[in-house]
């Protein structure tokens, strides 16, 4: 397969600057000037193009976006076509029975905007299916099996986004992903480990046995061909009919059929009422940078927005990357981040939310002063509580992909958990996402039986469950500048906070930015978890401020690109194999 990956690094002057002065822990050091190509002061090196470039968790996945912009298509043919081969070639999480959120930039006209695919309840779903006899929600529903799957949103989200903003014919560009189905993809050492995890949870259904199990039950091993006939079916349904092809006719008929065999909510009425919609983004700015995130049902837009407000008002790059100090602040601006978004935000085609409170200037500025900057605060309430319905007007209404004429695209997508509910659609060969887990279930009976209002999550038919999916763009005078984004759950928001922190505050290249080792700290009073091989001596510091550190395994696959002096670099995240990203 033609491939041209070209790696160099983003250069710079080889002189250090004076150290600024910092107080507690670390000196800072600036970092070197840019010049030249022939130096290497960094380890790490993105991928350097020209014109094009995509990056993505699957190796075979970017080969198919890099040639459709070979092709002469735009940065969004390359994100379908990446879509529904990532579908075939990394079953644990790309998908056509899941969902997801988009941000793109177009240069012609300009505009930039957001798709939300997100899934939604099914009709016929109601809150006692998923509660135990205590009134707790139950994983053994909501997460696998027939009725955890809500009804799926990425046909629908590529179709929008082909449809305004694409230049190929869409035939084209679900024809590699038909044509990986059909002649089978020769497993890695990552993906054969993959199935023998994730085996219990594909044992959910006879079809997903079938597909990813051989003939006598067996897994497939490293480098043995796994081939997905009736996925490549769907997916020529698909080609032929677009978004119809998938939520009318054959295929939806398979699903409905299915799930009334085994006890699912999902109908044909569902599949045919369902609409990816198209949003203007939020819009938020960071140290003179313009930030563009999705708004709800994500929730990681919002809070992220939230977060880097509250950032501004501290110099990050004076306590020096990866200090102590700057962790911590870090972790207590997530502290509250973490904490408003589970209580303020959800569908707005349901519930009411303060957004522009939430990600002002002001509300930030008073959350912020609730950081101290020498100790921890265990728990939020001892921060104060925070209410940005105060700064709300009442007139007030990850793949990444870069091509030659200056469109970029941020794309989030998922099944839910890892192969979602472990169910695959019988004769149509692909897998259900399990995002029936995502709505409060446990909290809306316990607010039900105290007569209290319901929490803004909360299930209802036809609602988007929150996310914290969060693919982000950053424009840099009035053009696209850094394309960034990762999948990681609850970690999601955090690592696209840390990507453009160490980018823009601490002057990183792309490769760089998304290799340093990365933290998570959710709403108080949870552990401040960090990634293996955290330098001990920040461990102390940390420590000694008052956090409560808990080792994590690593967090996040961060596919971003950086668009300078004529330039386009990508970095893969290496927490990933199999990652890459590849030059058009």
């Amino acid at each position: 397969m033609h491939r041209r990956l070209i790696a160099a690094t983003a250069s710079f002057l080889l002189a250090w600057a004076p150290l600024a002065p910092l107080a507690q822990e670390t000196p800072a050091f600036s970092r070197p000037s840019q010049r030249g190509l022939l130096e290497y002061p960094s380890i790490h090196h993105p991928v350097v193009g020209d014109a094009g470039m995509v990056a993505s968790q699957n190796e075979l996945a970017s080969e198919v976006g890099a040639a459709v912009l070979r092709r002469g298509g735009n940065a969004v043919d390359a994100a379908v076509a990446m879509g529904f081969a990532l579908a075939v070639t990394l079953p644990r999480a790309g998908n056509i029975g899941g969902d997801g959120f988009m941000v793109l930039h177009m240069a012609v006209p300009q505009r930039t905007t957001a798709i939300d695919y997100r899934s939604v309840a099914p009709a016929a779903a109601i809150p006692e299916m998923f509660l135990d006899s205590a009134g707790k929600e139950n994983d053994a529903v909501s997460s696998v099996g027939y009725r955890a799957a809500a009804v799926p949103g990425t046909v629908a989200g590529l179709w929008l986004a082909h449809s305004k903003y694409g230049k190929r014919p869409w035939a084209e560009l679900v024809q590699p992903a038909i044509d990986l189905a059909d002649k089978g993809v020769a497993l890695s050492h990552d993906e054969a480990f993959v199935f023998t995890w994730g085996r219990e949870r594909l044992s959910a259904s006879g079809q997903a046995k079938r597909t990813f199990y051989k003939a006598d039950g067996a897994l497939y091993r490293v480098r043995e061909v796994l081939r997905q006939p009736e996925l490549a079916w769907t997916l020529r349904q698909i080609a032929r009919r677009g978004a119809d092809g998938f939520y009318k006719g054959d295929v939806a008929r398979r699903i409905s059929d299915d799930m009334k065999a085994h006890g699912g909510l999902i109908s044909v009425s569902d599949l045919a009422a369902y609409r990816a919609v198209e949003h203007a983004p939020l819009v938020g700015s960071y140290r003179g940078l313009t930030v563009y995130t999705p708004p709800p049902a994500s929730a990681g837009g919002a809070t992220l927005l939230n977060m880097l407000n509250i950032l501004e008002g501290f110099d990050l790059k004076a306590m020096g990357l990866g200090s102590a100090q700057s962790l911590h602040v870090m972790a207590e601006a997530m502290k509250l981040g973490y904490a408003d978004r589970s209580r303020i935000l959800g569908d707005t085609d349901f519930v009411k939310v303060p957004l522009k409170g939430f990600t002002s200037k002001a509300y930030a500025a008073e959350r912020a002063r609730a950081i101290s900057t020498e100790r921890a605060r265990n728990t939020v309430e001892a921060m104060g509580p925070g209410d940005p319905w105060r700064y709300e007007s009442p007139s007030t209404t990850h793949y990444s992909v870069v091509d030659a004429q200056g469109n970029v695209v941020s794309n989030t997508y998922t099944l839910g958990s890892d192969f979602g509910s472990g169910v695959s659609v019988a004769g149509a060969g692909f897998l259900l996402n399990n995002q029936m887990n995502n709505y409060a279930h446990t909290e809306a009976a316990a607010a039900k039986a105290e007569g209290k209002p319901e929490p803004l999550n909360a299930m209802a038919p036809g609602k988007r469950m929150l996310s914290t999916m969060t693919p982000t763009l950053v424009f840099k005078n009035g053009k696209p500048w850094l394309v960034t984004g990762t999948p990681g759950g609850s970690t999601i928001i955090d690592t696209v906070l840390q990507v453009i922190v160490n980018v823009v505050d601490h002057g990183l290249n792309v490769a760089e930015a998304v290799h340093q080792p990365r933290i998570f700290q959710g709403a108080a009073p949870g552990a401040l978890h960090v990634e293996p091989n955290f330098n001990p001596d920040t461990i102390a510091l940390l420590r000694a401020k008052g956090h409560r550190l808990a080792p994590h395994e690593t967090m996040g696959s961060a596919q971003s690109i950086l668009l300078e002096n004529g330039r386009v670099y990508g970095a893969s995240d290496p927490r990933r194999p199999g990652a890459t990203a590849v030059a058009q």
